[in-house]
């Protein structure tokens, strides 16, 4: 069996703040643990994504804080902040993953209380106006039961590039997924 190449974690700076309107984009830190908790621990969330399992394990959203948090990460994460329009300080979370060559896949969850918000689509505009890592192309997944999610993607300049399946923890199987790809320059 030969052993897949591992991508040496990228170099970070300081992960900076991203202002979003009504939102911030701001770093994870170890005070957004029992909300992280609380809206991972819904199996809606969960099951929308690759790598949360369900139900949570125990010190699961600390480890995920801590894994935010390390210097040689590669992947930032951002707490969605709702407190500069009067909201909950964490309503969701938007990440992106450095891959190689000036690229990163962005991924992102929002609390099902602000579903149908628009806090995803600004949060994941306002990451790509921003496009900290300096990318030249994002690269997104979404799980084909999950339109809204697409829509978002598409109305940010993605464009469909096909269908996959990607590995879901806490479905414990292989889901079908839509894959978009969005260039930068």
């Amino acid at each position: 069996m030969t052993a897949r190449p591992r991508l040496a974690a990228l170099p970070r700076v300081a992960q900076s703040a991203i202002e979003a309107g009504s939102l911030l984009l701001r770093p994870l830190a170890p005070a957004d643990v029992p909300a992280l908790a609380r809206h991972v621990g819904d199996a809606r969330v969960a099951q929308g994504t690759r790598s949360i399992p369900h139900p949570l394990p125990e010190g699961a959203a600390e480890a995920f804080v801590a894994a935010a948090l390390a210097p040689g990460r590669d992947e930032d994460v951002w707490a969605i902040d709702g407190t500069p329009g009067g909201g909950e300080p964490l309503v969701g979370v938007v990440s992106l993953k450095a891959l190689d060559r000036k690229q990163s896949q962005i991924g992102y969850w929002v609390a099902p209380a602000f579903w149908h918000t628009g806090i995803a689509s600004a949060a994941v505009r306002a990451l790509l106006d921003a496009n900290p890592h300096a990318n030249c192309t994002v690269f997104a997944e979404v799980f084909q039961d999950n339109p809204v999610s697409a829509r978002i993607l598409t109305n940010a300049g993605f464009e469909y590039i096909g269908d996959a399946e990607a590995w879901s923890v806490a479905r414990g199987g292989a889901v079908p997924t839509w894959t978009y790809l969005r260039k930068m320059a």
